[in-house]
């Protein structure tokens, strides 16, 4: 399942897991193009991997809240590349927080950088694809299934992720253009230590116990071979595939369940 002289793009590529997409994808042999806000950061990862898979990576600085970032990373990678194979919508932001408790610029930044970065740098990126066929690929989560307590700004930037990218797969179905959706559930990353708080600030701690967790490499791997595959949709975990089935089966059951879960969780919001 190699992706030798494949272009690929991975957006959020400093850490987690989009650092751990750059490290699989270059193992199999595929050039990179990293974007993130931590450019001394991305510099390292990409002469760390060049020096180790013998590929050739691009570290481009990218805020995916603007739009002219997120342009300005295609356009590079076009112009050192000469193509886009595949788009891999990774950066995200989380928060925890109750909705009655929270600013709402924290919502409209989870909006920002989970949605609205989706949507840019796929415009920017789909007429590349669509002359080689490639992929689309959005990294998402069971809160784009399932509303989850205290993340009324992550979930609604997941469920409309998941609702743009199922309308774009619609409408590409004739092209050739392979979309995916992943849903890795809960992984051992920094996504929750830097979740904002209902102040904005970074709680700077986890609230989950992570030890039975997947782990960053993990969830790429999987979702490298899920790209190999041209799967549709990618939900990782037993709990995840429940979680989806009981909600849309059994919706008032699943409410309180999810809501006994997370009365569970350090420092809970909900009791």
């Amino acid at each position: 399942m190699n992706f030798k002289d494949k272009t690929i793009i991975i957006t959020g590529a400093s850490s987690g897991i989009g650092k751990a997409l750059a490290g699989e994808l270059a193992q199999r042999g595929a050039n990179l193009v990293l974007g993130a806000r931590q450019y001394v950061t991305l510099c390292e990862i990409a002469a760390n991997l060049e020096a180790k898979y013998a590929i050739k990576a691009l570290a481009v600085q990218c805020d995916v809240s603007k739009e002219e970032d997120c342009e300005l990373l295609i356009k590079q990678a076009v112009e050192t590349f000469g193509k886009v194979d595949i788009l891999i919508n990774n950066a995200g932001l989380s928060m925890r927080a109750l909705f009655q408790d929270l600013d709402l610029s924290i919502i409209k930044n989870l909006m920002d950088v989970n949605f609205w970065g989706a949507v840019y740098c796929t415009k920017y990126a789909l007429p590349e694809i669509l002359k080689t066929k490639g992929s689309i690929v959005a990294v998402s989560s069971i809160a784009g299934y399932r509303g989850l307590p205290g993340r009324t700004g992550y979930s609604s930037s997941k469920f409309a992720m998941n609702g743009f990218m199922e309308a774009l797969r619609t409408e590409l179905l004739k092209t050739g253009v392979h979309v995916m959706v992943v849903c890795p559930g809960f992984t051992t990353s920094n996504i929750r230590v830097a979740a904002l708080a209902k102040d904005g600030v970074a709680h700077g701690e986890t609230s989950m116990e992570e030890g039975n967790m997947m782990t960053a490499e993990e969830v790429a791997s999987r979702i490298s071979d899920g790209v190999f595959k041209r799967k549709r949709t990618l939900v990782m975990t037993s709990q995840g595939k429940l979680a989806v089935w009981m909600n849309k089966f059994f919706p008032a059951f699943t409410d309180k369940k999810v809501f006994e879960l997370f009365a569970k969780e350090k420092n809970a919001l909900i009791k």
